[in-house]
């Protein structure tokens, strides 16, 4: 005997179907449904298999499974009609207006096939006009994954609902989790520190049973970020009550605004950005013939560049590095003649420094070197800037080398080279300070030599040379090993990377072009050379691409072009937020730099 086994696929639409017609004509309906004075015919049998509610209901034990009427006093007669809907075709209604009713229906009634459809809606249909009464939904009705996704486009639009009265509105009336998570999000762009401690002040202020919430709240400002001013009205205002831990971080910023020289030392979460990336950001040199003033970012990503701030003065043969996100622009070369015309303007070198910091897009003159000095070399070791030999006043060279703390902002003489040196270059390993190459007093050649500073010994010591002279080059260190590049009037394009636990030195891939006077930064495990010289038809000739030598393969790419040829610049990575930013643009939007 055999058996054949059949499936209809439409055998179940058509009971559903049918079902629907009975209920619009009132036929078989064994039981009625009232809310709120509104009846609805309906059939316990498929209300048991769609709901635990009624499943449970209808027990041959109970009351209900022999009652007609049925009176639900809990849920309103449009989330039942929409809960209704669903049961008997599978489709469900959905719009803001009545969304809550319908997940309330959904969720009393235990009809748990309607809810995902409800968390689907609410993703797909959240906007600045509605995200905070979603995100409330979402958290009453324990909308896991739409919550999820609406925190994440309240924290990338806040800056827009910030903007209109109407949407502020809405933000007051955001529920506490929401609001905890997002002042403890590190991805808010946009949006300064102080207008997210408005919005805290007032969401507190708006109801008062939320200052429960007020410490955690609190804890996640970050008050260094925030002005004098700001901090001192905090600390005294009364309308919000301040916790002591919490007037203690508040405290602690006010001391840390009172020493802005430490600053770069005392950085912490409380003082740090929201929202950060890291920029190259290019200082100095020149352009099109001229000085530049123009600060300008580079994200290497992206390729998209912005103008990040203006220098307090024109330089070039400077230096430059960066401490706690500070950047610092130590010495070079400025114009006499602030006309800038190269070709007739006398330039000195200096000793001034000055310090940037990105939050408050301020500048700072800090203690200025005791040495004029240009065409010098700079390193940080335990957060400390030395400054290296370099050329002084009437073409001196200088053998000194001084340090600066940050927490004295003062400069002091460190161990002197035993000789006097410019154009060399400098890198920093495992808090060793190495310098490479440069020419010596007297010498019109380039040198190889290296030679170490142990800061904790206090002694310089050579090292193994090159195996090429080299001047005006850049080193960079990456991993356990530290690699020098081109430097001026060099007959090859060789690079070499140095071992300093074995003090050996290895020569790599070539580059397929000479360059100097370049820019040098390392974006990971991959070091950038942007813009520079290079010779062409027996003169220099400044150029605009930018290339970076992969240090893992060693191997060159060229990564993109500059809009306008740049030269004797100096470049370091510095973290920005898109809070301070003035304006993000393409490169060729900067082909007039000045």
């Amino acid at each position: 005997m055999s058996y054949f086994l059949a499936f209809c696929k439409s055998h179940h639409g058509s009971v559903f179907t049918q079902y629907q017609i009975l209920r619009s004509y009132g036929h078989l309906c064994d039981v009625s449904l009232v809310v709120d004075g509104h009846e609805f015919p309906a059939h316990k049998s498929l209300l048991a298999c769609s709901s635990d509610y009624f499943r449970a209901m209808f027990k041959d034990y109970t009351r209900e499974s022999k009652a007609s009427v049925i009176h639900l006093k809990v849920i309103t007669a449009t989330g039942l009609q929409n809960i209704l809907d669903f049961i008997y075709t599978s489709w469900l209604s959905l719009s803001m207006n009545t969304l809550e009713d319908t997940l309330e229906a959904a969720t009393y009634l235990q009809v748990m096939d309607a809810i995902p459809l409800c968390s689907k809606y609410v993703i797909n249909n959240c906007d600045l006009e509605n995200c905070c009464f979603c995100a409330n939904i979402a958290l009453k009705y324990y909308l896991l994954d739409a919550f999820v996704e609406i925190e994440k486009y309240i924290n990338q639009h806040l800056w827009e609902l910030l903007q209109e009265d109407i949407q502020e509105t809405e933000l007051l009336e955001l529920n506490a989790k929401t609001m905890i998570r997002l002042m403890q999000s590190d991805d808010i762009p946009k949006v300064t520190e102080q207008c997210l401690m408005d919005l805290l002040l007032k969401w507190l202020k708006y109801d008062r049973t939320r200052l429960l919430h007020a410490k955690v709240l609190f804890e996640n400002v970050r008050f260094g970020l925030l002005s004098l001013e700001t901090l001192r009205k905090l600390y005294t205002q009364t309308a919000v009550p301040l916790t002591p831990s919490i007037k203690s971080l508040i405290i602690k910023a006010i001391n840390y605004h009172s020493f802005p020289s430490k600053q770069p030392i005392l950085q912490d979460k409380y003082s740090t950005q929201r929202n950060q990336k890291g920029w190259i950001l290019l200082v100095g040199g020149t352009a099109n013939g001229e000085l530049v003033e123009n600060v300008l970012g580079f994200d290497v990503y992206s390729h998209k560049w912005r103008m990040v701030t203006n220098l307090k003065m024109k330089v070039q043969h400077h230096c430059t590095c960066v401490i706690g996100n500070f950047l610092y622009v130590l010495g070079g070369e400025t114009p006499e003649n602030p006309e800038n015309n190269l070709s007739s303007t006398c330039m000195s070198p200096t000793n001034i420094v000055y310090r940037f910091d990105p939050r408050f897009s301020q500048w700072m003159q800090v203690s200025g070197m005791l040495e004029k000095r240009a065409q010098f070399s700079c390193c940080v070791v335990d957060n400390q800037i030395f400054a290296i030999g370099g050329r002084g006043d009437r073409m001196t060279l200088h053998s000194t080398v001084e340090v600066y703390d940050i927490s004295r902002d003062t400069w002091t003489k460190s161990k002197e080279l035993p000789f006097k040196i410019h154009g060399q270059a400098s890198a920093v390993h495992n808090n060793i300070l190495y310098i490479s190459g440069g020419k010596f007093d007297g010498q019109g050649n380039s040198c190889k030599d290296v030679h170490s500073y142990n800061k904790l010994l206090g002694q310089w010591r050579k090292q193994a040379s090159m195996t090429i002279a080299r001047y005006g080059h850049q080193m960079a260190t990456v991993n356990d090993a530290i690699f020098t590049f081109l430097g001026i009037y060099e007959p090859f394009s060789d690079i070499e990377k140095y071992d300093p636990l074995n003090n050996q030195w290895t020569r790599l891939r070539p580059m397929t072009f000479d360059r100097f006077c370049y820019g040098l930064v390392v974006v990971e495990q991959t070091v950038l050379l942007l813009g520079g010289k290079k010779w062409q038809d027996s003169q220099e000739v400044a150029t605009h691409n930018i290339v970076g030598y992969d240090s893992e393969n060693d191997c060159w790419e060229e990564i993109c072009s500059l809009a306008f040829p740049f030269c004797g610049l100096k470049c370091d990575v510095l973290q920005l937020s898109d809070s301070n930013e003035n304006e993000e643009n393409q490169v060729e939007q900067f082909t007039q730099i000045k």
